[in-house]
């Protein structure tokens, strides 16, 4: 890696932590300069406005997706169907570590950010459509154990649903009491799923397919 794109990584990592602790507003260039240990004139030469630092730091987000969040499920978790709690588990992880205090950066920034910057917003809807896409993924691989009628795609929606609401509540609440309850009503609610495709694709007997 060059000295040049060392320091724009730096940068935008940088913005990126600050932003989830902080926030997008109440984190200032000069913070940025000093933690990075960059000067005004680099980063102005790579991000002229405060937005296009933001905007770089979610396209990193977009371009690590896999990376940091998916690969380690993956590489552990053998079960697609698993692999998704496991990612719910990561932001478990995440709530106990900062004791309920730090959320999903995409999230944070959406409820602060959303209707204020409009190029913002559009990198959002990509960073959830990202994440969303990677459960569809997992629920995909286990398409075999679900009923036929059951849309991989809106399920997948249900579970970042699920996980922004739970996150924002265990936050709100100071207590993993919330997120706990909201994903095992989650696991509750998959494995009805799976319990009726195991029942329906079973051979039916005559017996029980006979109307009474």
């Amino acid at each position: 890696m060059t000295q040049a794109a060392d320091t724009r990584d730096r940068l935008v990592q940088t913005a990126f932590e600050l932003f989830l602790r902080q926030g997008y507003t109440a984190t200032g260039i000069a913070q940025i300069l000093k933690q990075a240990n960059v000067n005004s004139g680099s980063l102005y030469h790579y991000f002229p406005t405060k937005e296009d630092l933001l905007i770089a730091t979610l396209e990193w987000c977009k371009a690590n997706l896999w990376s940091d969040v998916m690969q380690p499920v993956v590489e552990r978790v053998s079960d697609p169907l698993e692999r998704v709690f496991g990612v719910l588990d990561g932001y478990r992880q995440m709530l106990v570590l900062t004791e309920c205090g730090q959320g999903c950066p995409i999230g944070n920034l959406a409820l602060e950010l959303a209707e204020s910057h409009p190029r913002v917003r559009q990198l959002l809807v990509e960073n959830f459509e990202g994440w969303r896409n990677q459960v569809r993924e997992c629920l995909d691989a286990a398409s075999g154990r679900l009923p036929e009628h059951v849309d991989r795609d809106q399920l997948a929606l249900f579970v970042l649903t699920t996980m922004e609401g739970a996150v924002m509540l265990a936050r709100t609440y100071k207590s993993l009491d919330v997120f706990d309850s909201a994903v095992t009503q989650l696991r509750d609610y998959v494995e009805r799923l799976v319990a009726d495709g195991t029942t329906w694709s079973a051979p039916q007997t005559k017996s029980s397919s006979a109307l009474v």
